[in-house]
């Protein structure tokens, strides 16, 4: 899916149609003040007063309707400047514009209107209105003035605009698919996860989803096993001191749950890289040690909004799949190349596309010298180059200790998702005075990269559901065949044999031997998504065979016993 705020003409298409959606609001609410009304990632969006006024699921179309109309007379969309003076003055009913137009500096203000309408905006726009006539409202919610709790609550409409009829209608095809493929409703219905009031945040994994989840996890450790980490685990709960130590004490507090013991104050870590670097001090390195990966599936817990959580996507505690690298200046270039590369493998298996952003020192609030900073983000650079992948610089968007490559991932429906992460880290290092001992004997900072793939294990395994639509490649899913047989009397004695033999290979299957229709046990297999149904009758029995059906597929393929579990076994293990 297009992120709106990314290409210049869609952003300035939404925008201007963010005015028009105002415009008809306010024709049909009279009394209606704004905002305001940005282009955001999944189109545009206007925060608006409506006074006693809620709106409701029908008003969206009758918003619509009177849109149509402001479109179809085709007013041209006309910049203005004023003084602030001026500006004070013509919105002087206005308490939501008079907010904005205080906070401008003194000089030239700029308003745009058309027709009757005009609103506070520093631009730009189309040129009319009548290009903005390939839109649609796509939802509603309440909004909090300013983001503050303690202010009121404004209405907020969301919508979409395209150039064209047929991308409109693409895009509106691509969120009923992404509405199809939600992965609450998903994992509710397979039994992958659940989420509870006792617990708010925080999600409850069920038996299926525990297979998905060791599955996965397993995968994790025999990759990086291949990579040359050492794993380690670090405890849930530390003391107040090493957060002081790490900066999170004086930064992040308000995010952590803070609890008593033994008159001490301890925090339930929010990040597992303090951890981490104790683990470093724990012994002598040499420079022959380096580079040094360690691993950890660390979880870790953050106080979010309660408006923010959002099923496995937002969480309150979640396990990151973190690696700390320690290694000499030197090999920067190399263990990031190495890093790409594996990143891309590991990508590559789940059919994940991505791009790569390169985040560069800020402009200001920052550590370390700007000659280091600017050898390190050229370490990077050359490392995306070395690895053959092109990257998008992000000026000014690095860390305040260290530059950075993020990867964006693309999903089946072109959406867009930050999963990997290479940080450098030139702060940490320093705070817990980590050192190593070079050639000439020595003790030397080390240089330290923080990386994840996954992020966080559980929002991974939301994307992969959304990804796949809960149709999960047959190594990673929960149940991976279903034996079928025709008949109980007739079928059911080779049907267990097969099953045993399923079972003997640890292929996760089940034996559905009810006394129900075939028809219903197969459209029962399909629609709990499990890859592979494996159908016996007396064709089968006779020639100890299987009839073969796949998941998402009207087609069957008779195999002898044998090669299907065979084939069955290779496409396991290559996670085809």
């Amino acid at each position: 899916m297009v992120d709106f705020r990314e290409d210049e003409e869609l952003k300035k298409l939404n925008h201007s149609c963010a005015h028009m959606m105002a415009q008809a609001v306010k024709r049909l609410y009279p009394q209606a003040k704004f905002w305001v009304g940005p282009v955001v990632a999944e189109g545009f969006y206007y925060d608006m007063d409506l006074g006693e006024d809620v709106i409701k699921e029908d008003d969206l179309a009758k918003i619509e309707k009177e849109m149509k109309k402001i479109a179809k007379d085709g007013k041209r969309i006309v910049r203005e400047e004023l003084t602030k003076e001026e500006a004070l003055q013509m919105f002087h009913d206005d308490p939501y514009k008079l907010d904005l137009i205080k906070d401008l500096e003194d000089g030239t203000i700029t308003i745009y209107r058309q027709g009757e309408f005009v609103d506070l905006c520093c631009g730009p726009h189309v040129e009319t209105v009548k290009q903005c006539k390939h839109f649609k409202l796509i939802k509603y919610s309440g909004a909090y003035w300013k983001g503050n709790a303690n202010n009121k609550m404004l209405q907020r409409i969301y919508g979409v605009c395209f150039p064209t009829k047929e991308a409109l209608e693409e895009h509106l095809f691509l969120l009923e698919e992404a509405k199809k493929r939600d992965h609450k409703k998903i994992g509710k219905d397979l039994g992958l996860f659940m989420m509870s009031e006792y617990a708010p945040g925080a999600p409850f994994f069920l038996a299926n989803g525990m297979i998905l989840r060791n599955t996965l996890e397993n995968f994790w450790y025999e990759e990086h096993e291949k990579e040359g980490y050492q794993f380690i685990k670090t405890p849930i709960m530390m003391s107040k001191e090493l957060w002081e130590t790490s900066g999170h004490w004086q930064n992040y507090k308000e995010n952590m749950y803070i609890s008593m013991v033994d008159d001490r104050e301890f925090a339930i870590k929010p990040m597992n890289c303090p951890g981490s670097m104790l683990v470093y001090k724990n012994g002598l390195h040499s420079y022959k040690d380096m580079p040094l990966r360690i691993g950890e599936l660390g979880q870790v817990h953050r106080h979010e909004a309660s408006g923010a959580l959002n099923g496995l996507f937002r969480v309150r505690t979640f396990t990151q799949d973190d690696a700390h690298i320690f290694m000499r200046f030197d090999q920067i270039e190399s263990e990031v190349i190495r890093l790409i590369h594996f990143i891309d493998r590991v990508y590559s298996i789940f059919n994940l596309s991505y791009t790569i952003e390169l985040s560069t020192r800020p402009e200001e609030k920052y550590i370390g010298d700007i000659a280091i900073w600017e050898k390190s983000e050229a370490a990077l650079a050359a490392a995306c180059e070395q690895a053959g992948k092109s990257y998008k610089v992000n000026p000014g968007d690095g860390a305040f200790y260290g530059p950075k490559l993020d990867f964006h991932i693309k999903d089946s429906l072109g959406r867009v998702w930050q999963c990997g992460t290479i940080q450098l880290d030139m702060n940490l290092p320093e705070r817990f005075d980590l050192t190593y001992i070079d050639s000439d004997g020595k003790k030397v900072r080390p240089v330290m990269l923080h990386r994840v793939i996954f992020g966080s294990v559980e929002r991974f395994i939301g994307i992969l559901i959304e990804h796949y639509a809960g149709h999960f490649p047959l190594w990673l899913a929960p149940q991976q065949v279903v034996v079928v047989p025709v008949h109980y009397e007739k079928h059911l004695s080779f049907a267990k044999e097969v099953q045993e033999q399923l079972l003997a290979l640890g292929i996760r299957s089940k034996l559905d031997d009810r006394n129900e229709k075939l028809g219903y046990r197969i459209r029962e297999a399909q629609v709990n998504k499990v890859p592979i149904q494996l159908v016996i009758g007396d064709s089968e029995v006779e020639n100890r065979s299987v009839t073969v059906r796949r998941s998402q597929s009207k087609d069957s393929l008779t195999l002898s016993l044998e090669e299907c579990l065979h084939n069955i076994k290779e496409e396991i293990q290559n996670k085809k």
